[in-house]
């Protein structure tokens, strides 16, 4: 069976020299089976994404353990996506859904102590409300379903003025847009969160409203300390504050998220586009990994087809250079979870095939000198590729850099990387074009892991002796690591 499946993972590696971009998909509860697992990985999947807004650790635990066992069975090769909840504010439990209507007047408290029971009222959790709003200053409520405009401030509550109908239920999102919250941002909540994220061998962490570098190097600091050095951080854009500190956040963290929901809410949302843009634009010229999230195929929620803005907001996604495309509830609790899949892969590939990347340069500012001088070998090797119509580009890397310096380029072909280490292979099914292989084991002498290599992908992989390919590594000289690039034909090697 091993063999069975280790050739359906080669193969699937060729046949995704036709998708460059990777995919995100949200597990809970409609896809947590091994079988719905595997299909979703079948179907173009790459990266499992765990949303503890709302997950819980027993399912959890058992989610990411069969997702282990079908990695090491070579049924699947899916990384683990742990998104925590962050600092959020949200409205208190109810006994029943209050149905406003416009230009209700009624309270929201911040406390229940001296609630007028007689009126419709709304609770919220932030306890500087009354501070830190502003009279005539608007609340979103329900992820921006629900507008209340602020008339009257009072010690433990505000009164708020509806601005359209809406039916609310318990521990509803609250959005208080232009406002700085006064909350730390890595909640204890988080912090548990993490532990069970290192414990259970996550390959990334997705921190909810980033506002400073601070906030990633604090993540970075709780992570290092606690056995989690491996463990990538992605910074997720969603509010306002992020615009004066973007520079400095790309340049900390290891990749960023555009999350689109609560940016729609703290935004304009009509800002959203060019935000989105600027912020793919800008990890681009860093060489730092970007994803595109919510709202992407949203009515497949609930029906098998697609809007066409939404397969337009796909094709531009990839257009302007997204790294990956992110599913949320279309994977979760949505009717048509693999359809979803299918219909992004399809985008993907349409959109793909008008690119053609010219390898545009990027900053050298997180780079070391050997790193300068793998960059530009690099270049040279996907330059060289593409000329010669080679089969792939093939990376031997301990840690999965080398790969990174690659996507950043944005290949036009795959990247095929090899390595000894698990860390690194659950990191680089993110990257651009790339797409890892454990190589065990893993030996000293650069000729027989390029041997074991191509041997490999001759055993299972859907290549003839005559195709050629690139080969670049780090030769062993000493103490010292020299980068090296070789022009390879199959039957030369086999």
């Amino acid at each position: 069976m091993t063999s069975y499946y280790t050739r359906q993972v080669f193969l699937f590696l060729f046949y995704m020299l036709q998708k460059r971009t990777k995919i995100i998909a949200t597990v809970w509860p409609a896809t947590a089976s091994r079988e719905m697992l595997k299909e979703l990985y079948i179907q173009g999947v790459n990266i499992i994404r765990f949303n503890f807004s709302h997950a819980d650790y027993l399912s959890a635990w058992e989610i990411v353990d069969r997702i282990h066992e079908l990695n090491t069975s070579s049924e699947t090769s899916l990384s683990l996506l742990l998104d925590t909840k962050g600092p959020e504010l949200r409205t208190g439990d109810m006994n029943e859904k209050i149905h406003f209507h416009k230009w209700d007047i009624f309270p929201i408290y911040t406390t229940t102590a001296n609630t007028d029971t007689s009126v419709r009222f709304l609770t919220c959790d932030y306890e500087y409300l009354a501070d830190d709003v502003d009279i005539g200053g608007i609340i979103e409520i329900d992820s921006g379903l629900f507008h209340v405009r602020v008339t009257e401030k009072r010690d433990s509550f505000v009164m708020v003025e509806a601005l359209n109908d809406a039916i609310i239920g318990s521990r509803r999102h609250v959005n208080l847009p232009g406002v700085r919250i006064r909350l730390p941002w890595i909640t204890d909540k988080d912090k548990e969160d993490i532990l069970f994220g290192i414990k259970k061998g996550y390959h990334f962490i997705a921190a909810s409203f980033i506002r400073t570098a601070e906030n990633v190097k604090e993540i970075r600091s709780f992570l290092d300390k606690n056995g989690g050095e491996e463990i990538r951080i992605i910074s997720k854009i969603e509010n306002a504050e992020w615009i004066e500190n973007l520079d400095s956040i790309v340049a900390i963290s290891d990749g960023i998220m555009v999350a689109r929901g609560d940016l729609g809410i703290e935004v304009p949302i009509e800002k959203v586009p060019k935000y989105q843009k600027r912020i793919i634009d800008l990890c681009r010229q860093n060489g730092k990994f970007v994803i595109v999230a919510t709202h992407m195929l949203e009515s497949m929620i609930e029906h098998p087809f697609p809007t066409r803005a939404e397969v337009s907001d796909i094709f531009r996604a990839v257009l302007h250079g997204a790294d990956a495309t992110m599913l949320s509830w279309e994977t979760t609790t949505g009717k048509y979870p693999i359809e979803s899949v299918q219909m992004m892969v399809s985008v993907i590939r349409e959109a793909e095939g008008e690119l053609e990347h010219k390898h545009h340069d990027y900053s050298n500012e997180w780079l070391t000198t050997r790193d300068i001088e793998k960059k530009a070998l690099i270049r040279s090797a996907l330059a060289i590729a593409e000329e010669l119509k080679a089969k792939a580009v093939i990376l031997f890397t301990k840690s999965g850099r080398l790969a990174r310096l690659a996507a950043a380029y944005r290949p036009n072909i795959s990247v095929i990387a090899f390595t000894p280490s698990d860390s690194s292979v659950g990191f680089m099914r993110w990257l651009y074009a790339v797409e890892p292989v454990m190589l065990a084991p893993y030996n000293t002498s650069h000729t027989i892991n390029l041997k074991n290599a191509i041997q490999k992908l001759w055993q299972y992989g859907d290549i003839k002796d005559t195709d050629r390919i690139i080969a670049v590594t780090d030769l062993q000289n000493g103490d010292s690591e020299i980068p090296t690039m070789e022009i390879i034909t199959i039957k030369d090697i086999l």
